[in-house]
């Protein structure tokens, strides 16, 4: 049985999961133990633009107060950090990450000429481009491109969603995209794809490449979901989206599958309007799933193993809208979560709100020099070649 590679593309979620499989992935076929201090990265990301002001709060400053007196957030409702950084007071789980040495966090993050569309930003972000720059495989692909040239053991990247970022597609490997190894081993048994794969024959090129990919898949969903469930967790999550994903990353982490990097978004974070209730409702999401996963893996000794780190397209403007928000801004914050932190607490100046760009926070630190601090000092990757120039590595690793 042939088909056209049109009918191939609606026949389902599978087909969907098939173009996202590395070339590499079925080298996982037979386990290796990880052994500790194996790095793992996990990434997530807040999608639509989380207003970083409201998140990390400068609670000294009579600007912040002056420019948002309906929604800034006052001193006494913040969880402080210090006498000038409070917390937004959703994320009570982080204070106590703070108070643990656990956490740091960057300020003014962001990149030269900076682009406001929730788009055009977040392409910026996922492949490490210039904004003048249009590139079409991202940082994280690259870097699995990078490593899998002549290496024994390749290196595998997994996005726990339906689709793949584009941060996660390499030229020649991409990671997989799936919601959770049960699902997607429960479809890769679906007798149509079993029968599909066994009846194909020679035939166009395309075809054959959607036949191959399809197959390769096959062959890993089985492999994926065994590993998955090799240690599962006993540490109880909240049944939210984001407690989904993170205990699905955890069971992973725990097994024998050498992942290197995870990847998960949250969001929308677009609060043009009503921010305090959307940005209280998304935070008590992520305090919720973090200090679950925070405390599953600190009870199995894999916390110093792990970063985890958070990024948002861009920021808000300094000055709130007349529908009780923010609209989209430029330079934003992010967080960095482990055991094995070298710098901690808010390791750099908060954002200078007397000196700003047509209203927007100017960026103190490029987004470039943080990726660049991950590949090189936990990844062990040649920064370089991946994001294509060098840049200057930071200190909270």
């Amino acid at each position: 049985m042939v088909i056209k590679r049109k009918q191939f593309l609606q026949i389902g979620s599978l087909a969907t999961a098939s173009f996202m499989l590395p070339k590499f992935l079925k080298a996982f076929e037979k386990p290796a133990i990880v052994p500790p201090g194996n790095k793992v990265v996990i990434v997530i990301q807040f999608s639509g633009g989380n207003d970083g002001l409201n998140t990390v709060i400068p609670v000294r400053n009579d600007i912040y107060y002056k420019e948002r007196p309906r929604i800034g957030i006052a001193k006494d409702k913040s969880l402080l950090l210090t006498d000038e950084v409070g917390l937004n007071p959703a994320l009570e789980a982080f204070k106590g990450l703070y108070d643990e040495g656990n956490l740091s966090i960057l300020n003014s993050v962001g990149y030269p000429n900076p682009d406001r569309s929730h788009f055009r930003s977040m392409d910026i972000w996922h492949t490490a481009s210039e904004s003048s720059e249009y590139l079409n495989t991202g940082w994280i692909g690259r870097y699995l491109d990078a490593q899998c040239k002549g290496c024994d053991k390749p290196t595998l990247a997994l996005e726990v969603d339906d689709v793949l970022s584009l941060a996660l597609k390499g030229e020649q490997n991409k990671a997989l995209a799936f919601k959770d190894p049960k699902r997607l081993f429960t479809s890769s048994n679906e007798k149509f794809y079993k029968d599909l794969n066994a009846s194909h024959v020679k035939s166009e090129e395309s075809i054959d490449y959607l036949y191959k990919t399809m197959s390769e898949t096959l062959s890993s969903a089985d492999y994926i979901y065994q590993q998955s469930k090799l240690h599962p967790t006993n540490q109880t999550y909240p049944s939210t989206a984001l407690g989904k994903d993170l205990k699905t990353i955890a069971s992973l982490i725990l097994s024998d599958i050498n992942t290197k990097v995870y990847y998960v978004s949250l969001g929308s974070f677009d609060t043009h309007i009503n921010q305090e209730v959307t940005q209280k409702r998304l935070f008590t999401e992520l305090n919720d799933a973090v200090k679950a996963f925070t405390t599953d893996l600190k009870k199995n000794n894999r916390f110093e193993d792990v970063l985890m780190m958070t990024f948002s397209e861009f920021g808000r403007r300094v000055a709130q809208n007349a529908s009780g928000g923010t609209d989209h801004g430029t330079a934003n914050n992010m967080f960095f979560i482990g055991g094995g932190l070298k710098q901690k607490g808010v390791i750099n100046a908060l954002p200078d709100l007397a000196d700003l760009n047509e209203g927007d926070l100017k960026y103190n630190v490029d987004f470039k020099n943080v990726y660049a601090t991950v590949l090189n000092k936990w990844l062990g990757a040649d920064d370089k070649m991946i994001l294509g120039n060098k840049f200057e590595k930071l200190n909270f690793i």
